[in-house]
């Protein structure tokens, strides 16, 4: 029996040392085979696979796996975005090295979502970050990279479709033509999605310079990252279906809040409003205006003044978009509305065309004639001797009329 159980352990102790050998064996295949499935899920390979060994004057270094520094800086995984509606906040990330001919190395770093608002959503959530961290820095719309583009010092980060991409130059941080150049490259690599950025940033009083430095939340759990010391904000329940966006004019800080259900947006008005009167008379701080807007519900905090944050408001228009799931019920009347309004158009355009027409027509004539009576008079006051025809021909039978060219008179008798 003694012997038995020691020829057991010996041969436990051989299946340890086997079974240690074969685990360390596979590790190291991986890692031989890919190096970047040892830092990289499925969801990163494919988005590796997305980036070229080579774009112009950039060669690719060995891929490095997950980025780190947008998880540290706090940028994903925030608690406003947990319960993104493009699949719960999933997402696949990257990130590599490409080297220019000059032997500058830049850091790319990419992210795929599922929806083009969340990579919109980084991109803003990105630049402000880049703007908290640097105040006296400049940070300025990129021209032509990707959907929507920012230049930060020492690179450039964009977004285009599904994807949003940072592009940072590693230990120079004035390399960013450089960087540029590289961005718009990438660019050309991702497709374009919806080739546009949210609708409700649109919305916005001067989007287009308001974007700038708009911070986009689709499908927010919380708005204490927006607007700090801000009570109200807390009584707000999005069910994680509503968006928000936020940016500045002047010192008024505007933020706009869209519930997709109509329902939704009237429960949390009637929250909000009473919310406000309990502030106010508790002396806490509460915003500047407040309105419901639809199913958008608008605040304007740090005004100026509570008529210039109304008239902020008042910019905002709620613009109500139906889709059928199924077949339309109202396609035949709707098929009646568009042939009235385009017959009506058509008939509109042919009586600008006629009127323009006769208008054109009736100022040539009058040129014209102008220019006619002009000439007459003219030749009126040129006349040496006396015509009581206004100057017009005339038979010359009083011989009154000196004869100017008197070769080619028939002469008497001929």
């Amino acid at each position: 029996m003694p012997g038995s159980n020691l020829v057991a352990v010996i041969l436990l102790r051989v299946l340890e040392l086997r079974l240690f050998f074969l685990v360390n064996a596979l590790l190291l295949n991986v890692c031989i085979v890919n190096p970047a499935t040892a830092f990289a899920d499925s969801g990163s390979i494919e988005l590796l696979k997305l980036l070229p060994g080579r774009m112009g004057s950039f060669r690719q270094l060995q891929p490095i796996g997950n980025p780190q520094s947008l998880t540290t800086e706090g940028l994903l995984n925030r608690e406003d975005q947990t319960n993104s509606a493009s699949g719960n906040g999933r997402y696949s990330k990257a990130v590599t090295e490409y080297i220019s001919d000059k032997g500058d190395k830049f850091l790319v770093e990419a992210v795929q979502f599922g929806r083009d608002a969340d990579a919109y959503s980084l991109l803003t959530i990105f630049s402000k970050s880049r703007r908290d961290r640097a105040p006296s820095e400049t940070i300025e719309a990129g021209e032509g990279i990707g959907t929507a583009s920012f230049i930060v010092p020492g690179g450039v980060a964009f977004f285009k479709g599904r994807f949003f991409v940072s592009v940072s130059s590693v230990g120079n941080s004035g390399k960013v033509p450089e960087a540029v150049t590289l961005a718009h490259l990438l660019a050309e690599l991702f497709d374009k999605g919806e080739g546009d950025v949210p609708v409700l940033v649109k919305h916005l009083p001067e989007w287009q310079e308001a974007k700038k430095q708009a911070l986009y939340l689709p499908g927010f759990t919380s708005l204490g990252s927006i607007a700090a010391n801000q009570p109200v904000l807390a009584t707000i329940d999005s069910g994680g279906d509503a968006d928000a966006v936020a940016t500045t004019y002047g010192q008024s800080q505007l933020m706009i809040v869209e519930f997709n259900t109509p329902q939704l947006a009237v429960d949390n008005d009637r929250r909000i409003t009473s919310q406000i009167q309990e502030l106010r008379s508790q002396g806490r701080p509460v915003p500047t205006a407040y309105r419901c807007v639809g199913n958008y519900s608008v605040f304007v905090f740090n005004g100026d003044s509570e008529q210039s944050a109304n008239s902020l408001i008042d910019q905002i228009k709620y613009e109500q978009v139906v889709q059928w799931l199924g077949d339309n019920p109202y396609l035949f009347q709707e098929a009646q509305r568009r042939y009235t309004e385009t017959t009506l158009g058509v008939f509109v355009s042919v009586v600008k065309a006629s009127g323009l027409a006769f208008v054109s027509c009736f100022a040539l004539g009058g040129l014209f004639g102008a220019l006619l009576f002009v000439r007459r008079r003219a030749q009126q006051k040129a006349l040496e001797a006396y015509s009581d025809a206004g100057g017009m021909l005339r038979l010359n039978l009083d011989e009154m009329t000196p004869q100017t060219n008197p070769a080619r008179l028939v002469g008497p008798g001929h």
